[in-house]
């Protein structure tokens, strides 16, 4: 019989938020907003719990967001101190595992089966790494701990903030039948809509169908359903490794023409993609954006610098400069990503000290891809 794998989704609580209210004492308890000035057509990062009472949430226009909350405190977004706090955070978690698949800034699968501390238990392993991030950081963290990758997410997302639960074999289904489809992976606000159509509101629901019937309803996506729906999820936690390219992708709920909302997106992923490079020690000249418009057509653009880059700014600045030379806006986008390539060294290896050249930004290359 196989071993029973242990595995913990870590995920951040407000995480940007959370990190100016702990570098700010005096916005601890009030309702904070990171994102655009409300008065330009800026849009929400990131936001406090305090601000989601009143029904702020990140990807809103500042300006909406004002109206709901007018007493809340709106920052800009300091990505640099984000992805220094993120790397100490990956850092205390490989001291428990290598095994350490990280999906943004503030979010990672650990997988702990077989852990460095000799840990017994999932449970246990979960209870530490939230007390040393805490302890480390002055941040909260939310766990889930399962057998696999999707009901250890799903269970993160149960008791926010600060919350602990464990989802064991013998609990799964009930547990899965009771989720509220939208909390299923994979299910964004245009899947929920078809799902409800269908009289598909929880996980009992979807339970009922066939595989059959999810496939044709669904397409591929229907089997991995069908598949959750009865507690199978066979995904390994996969860690980053060095590579030619390193980058980050996500595909939206909800087909999108607003690009300050682009934008805002993109802004976390450079955060993500520049957290991954300070991890790895690298610097790469190019950055690519990739774009999925709402007919599935997916193109590329690129920009090759003089000069590498690793900051998340920095990354961010390329990606806004390439999103103006796409139809971004005047069609809608379904995905969105950003790729960091052609590292110092051919190999991927960690880049060394260099005397940077002058002019710091070069030529701009811009590639295009179909």
């Amino acid at each position: 019989m196989p071993e029973i794998r242990k595995i913990i989704h870590i995920d951040m609580d407000a995480f940007y938020a959370s990190v100016e209210q702990r570098d700010n004492p005096g916005l601890r308890g009030r309702p904070v907003i990171v994102g655009g000035d409300p008065g330009s057509r800026g849009v929400v990062a990131a936001c406090s719990y305090e601000a989601r009472k009143f029904g702020v949430h990140s990807a809103m226009p500042s300006y909406r967001a004002y109206r709901l909350c007018p007493q809340a405190v709106f920052l800009p977004p300091r990505f640099d101190v984000y992805r220094q706090v993120s790397m100490q955070i990956m850092e205390i978690f490989h001291g428990y595992t290598d095994l350490v698949e990280p999906l943004s800034l503030d979010e990672a699968f650990l997988d702990v089966t077989a852990n460095k501390k000799a840990i017994a238990t999932a449970t246990e392993a979960a209870r530490r790494l939230r007390e040393e991030i805490r302890k480390k950081t002055g941040l909260t963290a939310s766990a889930g701990v399962s057998y696999n990758k999707f009901l250890a997410k799903a269970a993160s997302d149960f008791r926010k903030p600060d919350g602990l639960t464990v989802v064991t074999p013998e609990t799964a289904q009930a547990f899965i039948d009771d989720l509220p489809i939208g909390k299923f992976f994979g299910v964004g606000k245009v899947t929920e809509r078809r799902m409800r159509s269908y009289g598909i509101t929880c996980g009992a629901e979807l339970r009922k169908r066939t595989l059959d019937e999810l496939t044709r309803l669904f397409g591929k996506a229907g089997a991995f359903f069908h598949s959750i729906a009865h507690g199978i999820d066979d995904r390994p936690v996969t860690p980053v490794r060095i590579r030619k390219s390193l980058g980050k992708e996500i595909t939206l709920d909800e087909d999108i023409d607003d690009v300050p909302r682009m934008t805002a997106l993109l802004a976390e992923l450079a955060g993500s993609v520049g957290a991954l490079l300070g991890r790895k020690g690298l610097m790469g000249r190019t950055v690519t954006l990739k774009l999925r418009y709402d007919d599935f057509q997916s193109i590329t653009r690129s920009i090759t610098t003089g000069r590498a880059l690793d900051t998340a700014q920095e990354i961010l600045d390329i990606a806004v400069l390439l999103l103006r030379e796409t139809e971004a806006g005047a069609r809608k986008v379904r995905l969105l990503g950003i790729t960091v390539s052609n590292f110092d060294h051919e190999d991927g290896s960690p880049a060394k000290p260099r005397q940077l050249l002058l002019p710091f930004f070069g030529e701009r290359d811009v590639r295009k891809g179909p």
